[in-house]
């Protein structure tokens, strides 16, 4: 059995992307999104906190994103989790867990054409294959 590094997260976007392209050209787009999770304790009282999540985008998928993408959105990324280790100039290790992105989903555009029963049509999606972009080759979920 082989081991699965695969993590979903939806959630709003914290700030406007930040496309850059690295030394050889390839282009690489960093966001963050803030995830909330509310509940209600055994007492009745609501409680609420948000996980803030850091999310690297490669290639032709981060080119095509980048003009859609603005704070506040909403955003649901499938990836991998990524541990990056350094050194500090002091000689402290520090780690931090980000997310890398297979695939972004985005929320339906109001322009698109609207269903039968007036919704609006499914959210686009964009994978790192970059196929798929209308999000027909979803895998069936056992839940």
């Amino acid at each position: 059995m082989s081991d699965i590094n695969k993590t979903m997260i939806s959630g709003r976007l914290v700030r406007d992307p930040e496309l850059r392209y690295t030394p050889s050209g390839t282009a690489v787009m960093d966001i963050s999104i803030a995830s909330n999770r509310a509940w209600k304790s055994k007492s009745g009282e609501t409680s609420e906190e948000t996980t803030f999540v850091d999310v690297t985008i490669w290639a032709t998928q981060a080119e095509s994103l980048a003009p859609y993408l603005k704070t506040g959105q909403w955003i649901m990324v499938e990836g991998r989790l990524n541990l990056d280790t350094w050194e500090t100039t002091e000689g402290q290790k520090r780690y931090k867990l980000s997310l890398v992105a297979d695939r972004v989903h985005l929320p339906p555009r109001n322009t698109g054409p609207k269903t039968a029963s007036g919704d609006a049509a499914e959210p686009v999606a964009v994978t790192a294959e970059a196929k798929g972009l209308t999000g027909d080759d979803d895998e069936e979920i056992p839940f």
